[in-house]
């Protein structure tokens, strides 16, 4: 049977960062803790055959940049359908997504630090694979500012607090001799397209983006003062779930780790087809595209494993946040027995 697959964009903060390429509709979602959220909805057609007996479940992503490729790629390619899966795919801010796969409106979320942080605030969620390496994100400044140091107390944009980019934001600027608690204005805008229009318009002197934006900021002269995979390695994006889902449907977990480690084997071995599926996912040109694959492919995780200790850096990153004194286990806030079974179903050595 023929079916469309939808990409949805849910964004908490559409009122304020309205599209005019897009075509907004407003919502409130069912569940009382979502209500009132405004959602932007596109659906971008991506024509398949989906089984009669395909499992429907949503998944949530922060972006669609590079950062997320390996749901798109896995989406575009059919990686999810030959898994039996009907996936819908959904961007939501992170703290919306923790929300939604708390209260199962979603059953997945790929956005890593803050499942981690939600466990550690005691709910039911946890990671299980993690597909990036290191983070994607980059400090882009306005023309004038050479280093992080001339950016004392200026301003930054960041996605929302707490977010992967806000942390990782934080974390470069430290690493560049700039303290973001006391030497920052740090302002939350939400979505890239919104950081990025407040840096080009000097709302802002420094903002926290990813690529392909890059390529494009630099093209107009902007400045990029750090990439985080220069300097940190950690778990970045990776797949989180409801604990009811862990115990209830193992098997359709494992089916979804395996999709998306699929996806970044092929990314890792196939560098034309990723250019390719990178131009449509990102809405990019070719040079957008290739400057983006090359600058980033080695971090797309071989195998999916979550390293413990990078694991134990965003836990202890969250504990900080969050004032958290108890040490906490990796144990508490990652389940590794799904990647170790797909890892050896697909004969990768460990």
């Amino acid at each position: 049977m023929k079916k469309d697959l939808g990409l949805r964009f849910l964004d908490s903060q559409a009122a304020n960062l309205k599209s005019k390429t897009c075509t907004e509709i407003r919502r409130s979602i069912q569940n009382r803790k979502l209500v009132g959220i405004v959602a932007l909805a596109i659906t971008i057609a991506m024509g398949g055959v989906v089984g009669e007996a395909a499992d429907k479940v949503r998944m949530s992503i922060s972006s669609i940049d590079v950062s997320f490729l390996t749901a798109g790629l896995a989406l575009k390619r059919g990686m999810f359908r030959d898994e039996g899966l009907d996936l819908e795919l959904i961007r939501m801010n992170a703290n919306v997504s923790i929300t939604a796969l708390s209260t199962g409106d979603i059953d997945f979320t790929m956005v890593f630090a803050s499942v981690v942080r939600g466990a550690l605030r005691g709910m039911p969620m946890k990671v299980v694979a993690s597909f990036m390496d290191s983070s994607t994100h980059l400090l882009i400044a306005r023309p004038e500012y050479k280093s992080i140091r001339d950016l004392k107390g200026r301003t930054l944009a960041v996605s929302t607090f707490g977010a992967t980019s806000d942390v990782a934001a934080r974390m470069m600027m430290k690493q560049g001799g700039v303290d973001p608690e006391k030497e920052l204005k740090i302002i939350p805008l939400g979505v890239e397209r919104a950081r990025y229009a407040a840096l080009r318009e000097g709302i802002v002197d420094v903002a926290v983006l990813s690529p392909p934006t890059d390529t494009d900021a630099q093209r107009h002269g902007y400045r990029i003062l750090s990439r985080f995979h220069e300097h940190f390695k950690l778990p970045f994006t990776g797949l989180g779930t409801h604990l009811k889902k862990l115990k209830e449907k193992p098997d359709e977990v494992k089916r979804m780790v395996r999709a998306l480690l699929r996806a970044n084997r092929f990314v890792r071995a196939n560098r034309e087809g990723t250019i390719q599926t990178m131009m449509d996912w990102n809405k990019v040109d070719r040079e957008s595209a290739v400057a983006t694959y090359d600058s980033t492919w080695k971090i797309f995780s071989e195998d999916g494993g979550i390293s413990e200790s990078g694991l134990k850096l965003v836990i202890d990153q969250g504990r900080e946040a969050m004032k958290i004194e108890r040490p906490v286990a990796n144990s508490e806030v990652a389940d590794f027995s799904i990647i170790r079974e797909v890892q050896k179903e697909l004969g990768i050595k460990k």
